[in-house]
């Protein structure tokens, strides 16, 4: 009866995939007098499918976020493997829902609310789980929801027209699985093959590391605010902040398709172009004659002259300056065709 009121929470829409139940009995419920059973259940959840078999071939301690970020339930066993137990407690009736989109499990209890370090690295040993003697050094927490979620986001994004993007996850793999979330900035395949080739080589320049970023969450960032990306020593600045008159812009690039895709640990933007680089100063370069700081103010006005004679109306990149900051663009002219 609970579970129906999970799909009007946020973190339960936000991932929309196969996942697997955890039940606990009734009367395991009605014993916790305080618990509220949504945000219970909600921590008895967790995305992918987790078929018994599957649970066995876990390493002893893995840990798996559950629908509520940031907290994780541990799974172990007996030393034959005979019995598996979920955040300590044990799974009485396995497998005993199994649709394809959803497994559920019946467990012995419920599992206690979890602790907001409940994901953190931590060792196990033989005070807090039974000792297991071919297990010598458990396991460190294993991003399986992150494995889960990359596979989603490559499968959504190359059904939508951004292939190439999927391909470069593909590609960059073992480096974006490391991350606890990202941010994708994504140029789709139509306009990376009508000119915009340099968002190939710049893939790392358009993702933001641990940071799961909503077009909500950007339009509150004001200008000025820099995004670290994957690529080292290189920001996104935001150059015009939302507002009623103006969309925002990132590096002076306006966001084409805002959410394109999400789910818990990714979050895809549209851009028009690939994002010029910025390089901040606030004051010139030491020796730097006034001849010089001139004739870069007056490279950079050229340089918004051409974005702006691209296609100004398309909201592709209209270049307004920064208050905070006096920029230096280097703006690729690569982008024929938009």
């Amino acid at each position: 009866m609970a579970v129906p009121t999970l799909s009007s929470e946020s973190t339960a829409t936000a991932w929309s995939g196969p996942s697997t139940l955890f039940a606990p009995s009734d009367a395991s419920l009605h014993s916790c007098y305080s618990c509220s059973v949504p945000s219970l259940l909600r921590e008895h959840i967790v995305p992918g499918l987790f078929t018994m078999d599957y649970l066995r071939k876990l390493a002893f301690g893995t840990k798996v976020e559950t629908l509520t970020p940031g907290k994780c339930i541990t799974v172990t066993s007996s030393s034959a493997k005979t019995k598996i137990f979920i955040g300590g407690v044990e799974i009485t009736r396995p497998d005993l829902f199994n649709n394809g989109f959803l497994v559920i499990h019946g467990i012995q209890g419920y599992i206690a609310p979890l602790s907001p370090f409940s994901c953190d690295v931590e060792r196990l040993n033989s005070l807090t789980f039974p000792f297991q003697p071919n297990q010598i050094s458990p396991p460190l927490v294993q991003p399986a929801v992150m494995r889960l979620m990359m596979r989603d986001a490559i499968l959504r994004l190359r059904n939508n027209g951004f292939s190439i993007l999927a391909l470069a996850m593909r590609v960059k793999y073992p480096e974006l699985i490391a991350l606890s979330n990202m941010t994708i900035f994504a140029l789709d395949d139509f306009s990376i093959f009508s000119g915009s080739y340099s968002y190939i080589s710049s893939v790392r320049f358009h993702i933001v590391p641990n940071q799961l970023l909503t077009i909500a969450d950007l339009e509150r960032l004001p200008v000025g605010c820099t995004l670290p990306t994957l690529e080292s020593g290189q920001s996104l600045v935001v150059t015009t902040a939302a507002a009623a008159a103006a969309p925002m812009r990132i590096n002076y690039v306006r966001i084409k398709l805002p959410d394109v895709m999400r789910n818990l640990k990714i979050a895809v933007h549209g851009i028009y172009l690939p994002f010029p680089r910025i390089y901040q100063s606030t004051t010139p370069a030491a020796g730097a004659t006034q001849s010089t700081v001139e004739n870069t103010q007056a490279d950079s006005a050229s340089a918004s002259s051409d974005c702006a004679a691209k296609s100004e109306k398309d909201g592709s990149c209209a270049m307004v300056p920064v208050p905070p900051v006096k920029a230096t663009l280097e703006v690729e002219d690569n982008h024929y065709g938009l």
